[in-house]
């Protein structure tokens, strides 16, 4: 990794495991998917082989099989090959990242339509119905600050 003035393999490799750790806690997907997202964000050439990918990560060929296929479906990575060459590749969509951040907004949505439905029961009791409102006003914010972030020119 150090040819072109980059980090040392070894610290390339401590990142991908802090994705991995991410990707494991945060998103609840195996600490595996999150090393194949880690590795295909840093390496280069940014499209690999399976047996790059596994041999970078000291994955299994039958866990890494089964965490590819759940990464394409997801569409976070896709499938490719080369003009001319029999090798299957691998490689970050092109929109992975905003697809989750849509992805997540989505169920910030949808949450906040199930709070609304909360608060519609009726409640006598306005410590209840103060919890519902935090939550509705949490995402309302949410929503305040990346409107903002929309309107601001770069």
């Amino acid at each position: 990794m150090t040819a072109q003035g980059g980090p040392e393999r070894e610290q390339v490799l401590a990142w991908v495991e802090r994705v991995a750790t991410f990707v494991s806690e945060e998103w609840g997907l195996a600490p595996i998917s999150g090393r194949i997202l880690g590795w295909l964000m840093a390496c280069d050439p940014p499209e690999q082989t399976a047996g790059e990918i596994s041999d970078a990560i000291g994955a299994s060929r039958a866990s890494l099989t089964t965490n590819l296929h759940l990464l394409m479906s997801i569409k976070l990575i896709r499938r490719l090959r080369k003009p001319g060459e029999r090798n299957v590749y691998y490689q970050i969509e092109d929109d992975a990242w905003s697809r989750v951040i849509r992805q997540k907004l989505a169920a910030f949505a949808a949450f906040d339509e199930l709070a609304a439905e909360g608060l519609r029961l009726g409640w006598a009791d306005e410590a209840r119905t103060a919890r519902i409102r935090s939550a509705r006003s949490s995402i309302a914010a949410l929503a305040e600050s990346l409107d903002r972030a929309a309107a601001r020119p770069d």
